[in-house]
């Protein structure tokens, strides 16, 4: 070990230098993995690290066994659902670093499903001009991906800016705001202003007629900021799913636009669900139909995946 008393003694600066470099080439190899390679280097990675990492064992088997045991859903010991946390960060990653290394790089599976969605989007906007609507990407596949979709969307609605309220951790892998500029993250745990998020994202709403809202995020992900929650069934059982989409939906009539990513062969793809009129009354019966139906087609992909909870258990307010 004496390279490592060694590494020790360099003096701080020139240690940190050693990180960042090694931060750079690791980003540098990343940003060149082809989209084909991705699902198999992930797969190959949950199999190896699995052997010597209880946690990313566990994670995947916790996967495997809530699909199967509790949801009763088909074919879920797939190598894809057990190595799905691995697919997520991987795909992070490539978006991310790839992003960084070449602004002007492009994905065009997700330009056109941007395209498919603003298509909908306008022929509302033509129907009933005054129509506010609720993007909705659902937590499949990766977050990064989401994202990129829908800085593609607000780009072919001709949109400065657009909101998007989110929880995910902001600057995982660096700047985010640099990657994306145009994208105003309206953050569920912000510390500062987390009593404001649904009056900023009503103003954004207003301002634009289009807003971001994950409205798929199961109660216990947000379990250290309780919300208020609806009763739905999902599965043939009772389920409770957010009510902050129908509280700042209903009063404007907006329309609720919901979809999720798929992944294959270094594919991705959209699946857009039937748009939901928030101010009808089934309105949260028909967000639960849309959960369960992505839930039995693309289970492999959902990040929320893995929870014994899912969307039966919601903490008090």
């Amino acid at each position: 070990m004496e390279w490592l008393k060694a590494f020790r003694a360099m003096p701080v600066a020139f240690r940190r230098g050693a990180r960042r470099s090694r931060a750079w080439a690791q980003g540098a190899c990343l940003a060149r993995i082809p989209l084909r390679a991705i699902e198999p280097l992930a797969i190959s990675a949950w199999y190896v690290g699995s052997r010597f990492n209880a946690r990313l064992r566990w994670s995947g088997i916790e996967r495997r066994d809530v699909g199967r045991d509790v949801l009763k859903l088909e074919r879920v010991g797939d190598h894809r659902v057990l190595s799905g946390r691995v697919l997520e960060k991987l795909i992070d990653q490539r978006l991310h670093f790839g992003r960084q290394r070449n602004r002007a790089e492009t994905w065009p599976d997700l330009q056109r499903a941007a395209g498919d969605l603003a298509q909908i989007i306008r022929n509302v906007r033509t129907a009933t001009p005054e129509r506010a609507v609720i993007v909705s990407p659902f937590h499949y596949l990766s977050q990064y991906a989401n994202i990129y979709l829908i800085d593609e969307l607000r780009q072919q609605l001709g949109l400065a800016s657009i909101g998007v309220v989110s929880g995910v951790p902001q600057d995982i892998y660096g700047s985010d705001e640099a990657m994306i500029p145009h994208i105003e993250i309206l953050h569920t745990y912000s510390e500062t202003n987390r009593g404001g998020l649904g009056l900023r994202a009503a103003r954004s709403l207003r301002r634009n007629g289009v807003v971001v809202l994950f409205s798929d995020a199961p109660p216990f992900t947000l379990s250290g900021y309780p919300m208020e929650t609806v009763g739905v069934s999902i599965f043939g059982r009772p389920a409770r799913i957010h009510n902050g989409v129908f509280r700042m939906g209903a009063p404007l009539d907006a329309l609720l636009l919901p979809f999720y990513l798929r992944f294959a062969r270094g594919r991705f793809r959209a699946v857009v669900l039937e748009p939901i009129e928030l101010a009808q009354s089934d309105a949260p019966q028909r967000l639960a139909d849309c959960i369960e139906k992505a839930l039995r087609d693309n289970y492999a992909r959902s990040l929320a995946a893995g929870h014994p909870s899912m969307y039966a258990f919601a903490p008090a307010r």
